[in-house]
């Protein structure tokens, strides 16, 4: 199976996970995807993740998916914005608010993945990956 967007397939299995009820997902591992998954986890929208095959060849990423006390989602959407054939840029000034405030651009910069609050705090722009909410 050829993958051109690998961000667009994570962003996309855990729509689906979430939408299905599911308590987790596996996923192939990468670098950035792992990122994206510690950024959802540190901004309270997954309950956990962990590598699972560390040392192997084919190292799967485990996701454990967020519900409220009554099963409600936690996670409401989350957008690709950024895509392989059109990147989305945006400086540290001109970074998205996300539902007025209430969601998150996940974003790579030169300082590494983070949420659009974490970049303005840090003056840096960079390549808008997600909208969460």
């Amino acid at each position: 199976m050829s993958m051109s967007d690998p961000i667009a397939d994570l962003l996309t299995r855990i729509r689906n996970a979430n939408a299905a009820n599911h308590d987790t997902l596996e996923l192939d591992h990468s670098k950035l995807k792992l990122e994206i998954v510690k950024v959802l986890q540190s901004e309270g929208y997954i309950t956990r993740h962990e590598v699972l095959d560390a040392g192997s060849v084919r190292p799967k990423i485990k996701i454990y998916l967020k519900y409220g006390p009554r099963r409600e989602r936690v996670l409401t959407n989350i957008r690709r914005v950024s895509k392989p054939g059109r990147r989305v840029y945006t400086a540290h000034n001109t970074l998205p608010k996300v539902m007025g405030g209430l969601g998150i651009a996940i974003l790579t910069t030169p300082r590494g993945v983070m949420t659009d609050r974490q970049a303005r705090r840090e003056h840096v722009g960079g390549e808008v990956l997600c909208y969460v909410w």
